[in-house]
């Protein structure tokens, strides 16, 4: 029993040690949005930083790439050399430059198929060597569709405006034209009766001379 538990401690110290070095090592890292939403035909920025704990070279040759879908996806984007993937061709910008531990990266005109996983991954020259740090779980990205707006035509709805006006008067007298026709009856009333008259006075007048 006592040789089991000496395993045992010895097992647990290992363990304890080995947990120490991982905190040390994760003293550097990449820092992005787990989730992130754009709408197809836009643009969307994806932010990150990053930290390490070496001394920079003279000359780091800090680079920024970035990897699509899976941890050890394709890369589609390097800074130097300039790389940019056929899938975004004219569609990525970068927004950093050297010595900055933050930017953002800009992608133009959204797909459906740009719905994916995106990890940024750094690389810089230390004191100590050649040192390379990307995010774990990278940005999910998520592609919603537009929403479209239908809008009637001007020359429909001016159209409808019109033919209502006309069903609105449909059926009824024009008054102007009502007020017409009553003079003219009046009128034509008054002539009927002032003739008679007239052919008798003249006829009269006529006898006396």
């Amino acid at each position: 029993m006592a040789w089991i538990l000496l395993l045992l401690l010895s097992a647990a110290c290992l363990q304890a040690g080995y947990s120490a070095g991982s905190n040390r090592e994760r003293s550097f890292g990449v820092n992005q949005p787990k989730l992130l939403s754009g709408v197809q035909g836009s643009s969307l920025e994806i932010p990150f930083s990053f930290y390490f704990p070496w001394e920079l070279a003279e000359d780091p040759q800090m680079r920024i790439l970035w990897r699509w879908k899976h941890f050890h996806g394709e890369f589609i984007y390097n800074s130097t050399p300039t790389f940019i993937h056929k899938h975004f061709k004219n569609r990525l910008i970068l927004n950093w430059t050297q010595p900055q531990t933050s930017g953002v990266l800009r992608i133009l005109n959204l797909k459906e198929k740009d719905q994916t996983v995106y990890f940024c991954r750094v690389h810089l020259n230390t004191r100590h060597g050649v040192e390379n740090v990307q995010t774990i779980g990278g940005t999910h990205l998520t592609i919603t569709h537009a929403i479209s707006t239908t809008r009637q035509s001007p020359s429909i709805t001016t159209s409808a405006v019109t033919t209502a006006g006309l069903e609105d008067t449909e059926g009824q007298r024009n008054p102007s034209l009502v007020n017409l026709g009553a003079t003219v009856g009046v009128v034509l009333a008054t002539a009927v009766l002032i003739t008679p008259v007239c052919v008798l006075m003249i006829s009269l007048w006529g006898k006396q001379r």
